[in-house]
């Protein structure tokens, strides 16, 4: 194999990472021209390693590594967006996570995704910079299952096919959408799902994220959706999130304060 063929580069957004032997770091990285892969930095937990500031979570580096036997070798990076502001506020850090969980728990390293690339990184830049942080990552949670193949139907019963009317109604997970009044009575698993929780649902599913930057959910609202996709995906996956409840432990910290 030539030295050419062993060498690579391209653009990553650290995902995790996970201590090594004495001075390395395994890290999980999701790429624009490979995917999901995991490499290892070699020394960078070493004071004089100038590598370890480029390598943090949710930061977008540029990465030169070389082929390895079992793991590839990080052999250069460049920081191009650090995103530290999510690592300073703990609460943006906690959404970050979430986001990152998701993405991390749904994919396989299995080649490249360049809209699962671009959805995450455009996801983590409004987390870091916009005020309505449960807006973004409600739109990002559609956008994933959209991408992943789980696009919920939210406009017709998935039973039935009726339109859906402005009235309280169910939601199958084990259909991947709603089901009207008549038709879930009959369905065992479907969980309730209140009219102003689809109404905003729905309209996040059809819009981009430039028609809804700034729309802001209402708090008891955002609760029951987040509380409904965590659900259905916790459903997906046949496991448990585990980012959601350090998401609530902090929610619940900043409400005593």
């Amino acid at each position: 194999m030539t030295r050419e063929s062993r060498t690579y580069q391209t653009r990553a957004i650290v995902l995790r990472h996970y201590e090594f032997g004495e001075a390395d770091r395994i890290l999980r990285l999701f790429t624009l021209e490979k995917g999901k892969i995991s490499a290892i930095a070699k020394g960078v937990r070493r004071i004089s390693s100038r590598k370890a500031g480029h390598l943090e979570p949710f930061s977008q580096v540029h990465l030169f590594l070389a082929s390895g036997r079992d793991l590839d070798i990080i052999t250069q990076a460049e920081s191009l967006k650090s995103m530290s502001g999510l690592r300073a506020d703990l609460h943006r850090m906690s959404l970050a996570s979430y986001v990152v969980e998701l993405l991390d728990r749904f994919t396989y390293e299995e080649g490249p995704n360049p809209a699962l690339f671009r959805l995450l990184s455009q996801t983590l830049e409004r987390l870091e910079a916009q005020e309505n942080l449960e807006t973004a990552v409600r739109y990002y949670e559609l956008r994933l299952l959209e991408l992943l193949g789980y696009r919920p139907q939210l406009f017709n019963c998935i039973d039935c096919s009726a339109e859906i009317r402005a009235q309280d109604q169910f939601f199958s997970p084990l259909g991947g959408g709603v089901v009207c009044p008549t038709c879930g009575r009959s369905r065992t698993e479907a969980w309730p799902i209140e009219t102003d929780v689809l109404r905003y649902l729905r309209h996040l599913q059809r819009s981009d994220w430039q028609s809804i930057a700034q729309v802001v959910i209402p708090g008891e609202i955002n609760q029951a959706m987040s509380t409904l996709t965590e659900a259905y995906f916790s459903y997906l996956l046949e496991s448990h999130l585990n980012t959601p409840e350090f998401i609530r432990k902090i929610q619940g910290t900043n409400d005593e304060t």
